[in-house]
């Protein structure tokens, strides 16, 4: 794996490392061009070279047959002359042991060229009748004239030569071996015919690569292209332009495929990014809030502190002793805001940990809802409070909405943490008396829909108008399609001064106010929403905040009626548990009017 490892390092720093990639394209097709091309005319000067060598031997073959039918005219010089003026005749005569040239082609200018062959007779190793090549012997002596370089050339050429037996027939028909014939024939014609046939390949060649190479940049650089706006839509993104995205190319195709990839994770990129700017907001937000917070009451508590020591010591005892416990008594309710401050911080950061819930109990959301009801009007006896089941109304598939058929709250009972449930409700009824008129009407209603949707996508939604119309459109898709669920809906409808589309959805920030100032006139923490959309997106819920009918502000919670991992034994446990759950509904609700009494002496 070492040595691997050091011959990959070694190449991404070697040589090439910084060459380009359209250059390195490029460079490679000239040399694939190159090498074949060059293997190309090689085999073509080959196949050729060996076509004309056969060839040749065959004329030499045919020729020597010529030959033995006309010794008589080959004897005859004048006649031999007109015979074959391109090939060379020599004959050994074994009887008188002497050579003979019968034919010698002479060049321009009296250059004469013949083959080196023995005087003697011997073959020299060279079979009868099989070709073969011997270099070429010139003789300038009876030249007319300085010859050129070309006849020279010409006459230096090799020959090809066969050696035969030389057989004659007597007057009595008798054949007699008179010794042996050379038959040769320059091979001139052939190697010139190959050179120029080489020269030829090699010129084409040349312009196939120089035309291959011009052609390949032209297709690198245009097949490159849509590599290079990746780049330099890269080079954007690492300039801190998140909102680049690669142009798109044709489906099938490499960078197409490359394309849809790299959007893809620009988009989840800039999402995780803008996710995590918002989130350092949030908890830049969140310090400076909860620094403002907790420093309320710690001035409070320190500056009646102060002036419990005045007031002791400060003229009549009975007087001094009244101030006295009267700063006592609001050190006191400072000092129970800042734990219930604490107590819902921790409540979040259990929370946000997954801890601090237990989803295993069953539930009757209704009852919760009437109990909350109940606390509702023995805060605000003169409010009007309506119950009633909520419905799907489908008059416009496009757009469904929920409506309220008044009446008694139905019994609907969920898997969920009771006590977690129970705090959600308070939170949402608490804020209905602390932040509307005591005389402004209060709708609370519920029933059971099908969403064509899991509980981990309805859990992921955002709290706004644009997720609560998906979740209307997946209801009243569910009877058309097989997947979805069953669900809760609880609804809570005030008539009060209601909160500005803006700024609905962050009514679920922590330490949200409307106020600017933060001056918490009508009390809280404002970790109360916050706290009750980290309860429902544990349940794997949805919480949502619009606009009521007529004016006002409506909480709409969404809760699957049964969690994925919930068993039976679960259940069976949870059924043990409902009298000591509803023990910790009661303990809720008293906690949650204490909270009240302590926000209420906090504002005086």
């Amino acid at each position: 794996m070492g040595r691997m490892g050091n011959a990959a390092a070694r190449r991404e720093n070697g040589p090439l490392a910084h060459v380009s990639l359209s250059a390195k394209l490029v460079a490679s097709i000239i040399v694939l061009l190159s090498v074949g091309t060059v293997c190309i005319s090689l085999a073509i000067t080959q196949l050729v070279n060996n076509y004309m060598m056969q060839r040749t031997d065959s004329q030499l073959l045919q020729q020597a047959e010529l030959v033995f039918k006309n010794t008589v005219l080959l004897n005859d010089k004048a006649n031999a002359s007109n015979l074959m003026i391109s090939y060379y005749v020599q004959a050994y005569d074994a009887n008188t042991q002497t050579s003979t040239v019968l034919l010698q082609p002479v060049y321009k200018d009296g250059v004469v060229s013949r083959p080196r062959l023995p005087m003697d007779g011997d073959l020299a190793g060279h079979e009868l009748a099989k070709p073969y090549t011997t270099p070429a012997i010139v003789d300038t002596s009876h030249a007319t004239r300085t010859p050129d370089h070309s006849t020279m050339t010409m006459a230096e050429y090799p020959w090809r030569v066969v050696a035969l037996r030389w057989i004659s027939e007597d007057a009595n028909g008798n054949q007699h071996d008179r010794g042996i014939i050379y038959i040769g024939l320059s091979l001139g014609n052939q190697i010139d015919m190959v050179d120029n046939l080489t020269k030829f390949c090699v010129m084409v060649s040349i312009a196939v690569v120089m035309l291959g190479g011009v052609v390949s940049a032209l297709l690198v650089q245009r097949t490159l292209e849509p590599l290079k706006r990746i780049e330099k839509t890269a080079a954007k993104i690492a300039n801190g332009d998140l909102s680049q995205r690669i142009p798109s190319a044709p489906e099938g195709t490499e960078i197409g495929s490359l394309s849809r990839s790299l959007n893809l994770m620009l988009a989840q990129i800039e999402r995780s990014f803008r996710q995590q700017q918002a989130a350092t907001d949030k908890m830049k937000r969140f310090v400076s809030d909860a620094s403002h917070e907790l420093r309320t009451p710690l001035a409070a508590i320190h500056g009646y502190a102060e002036l419990y020591k005045m007031q002791r010591g400060s003229g009549d005892a009975a007087d001094a002793l009244a101030r006295a416990d009267d700063s006592i008594d609001h050190i006191e309710a400072s000092s129970a805001r800042m734990t219930v401050l604490v107590e819902d911080l921790l409540s979040l950061a259990r929370l946000d940990e997954g801890r601090g819930i237990s989803i295993t109990q069953r539930v009757d959301i209704g009852a919760v809802l009437a109990d909350s009801a109940s606390d509702l009007h023995a805060l605000d006896p003169e409010r009007q409070i309506r119950t009633g089941v909520v419905g799907l109304d489908m008059a416009d598939p496009a757009h469904p909405t929920l409506t309220m058929t008044e009446g008694a709250l139905p019994k609907v009972t969920i898997v969920a943490d009771g006590a977690r449930l129970q705090q959600v409700v308070t939170n949402i009824v608490g804020n209905i008396h602390r932040y509307t008129p005591q005389d402004s009407p209060v709708e609370l209603s519920l029933g059971v829909l099908g969403l064509a949707m899991e509980a981990d996508e309805l859990a992921q939604l955002p709290p706004d108008d644009e997720s609560m119309a998906h979740v209307l459109r997946a209801a009243g898709e569910y009877t058309t399609t097989d997947r979805g669920m069953t669900v809760a809906v609880a609804r809570f409808a005030d008539h009060g001064p209601g909160v500005p589309a803006e700024a609905r959805s962050k009514i679920f920030e922590r330490f949200y106010t409307a106020d600017s100032s933060r001056a918490r006139l009508k009390g809280g923490t404002g970790l109360g929403m916050a706290i009750a959309q980290s309860v429902v997106n544990a349940h794997h819920g949805f919480i949502c905040a619009g606009e009521s009918d007529g004016g006002g502000l409506t909480l709409t919670l969404i809760l699957p009626l049964t969690q994925g991992g919930v068993t039976e034994s679960d259940e069976r446990r949870s059924d043990a548990a409902q009298p000591k759950d509803a023990k910790r509904r009661g303990e809720a609700r008293k906690e949650t009017k204490r909270r009240r009494s302590t926000d209420a002496q906090s504002v005086q």
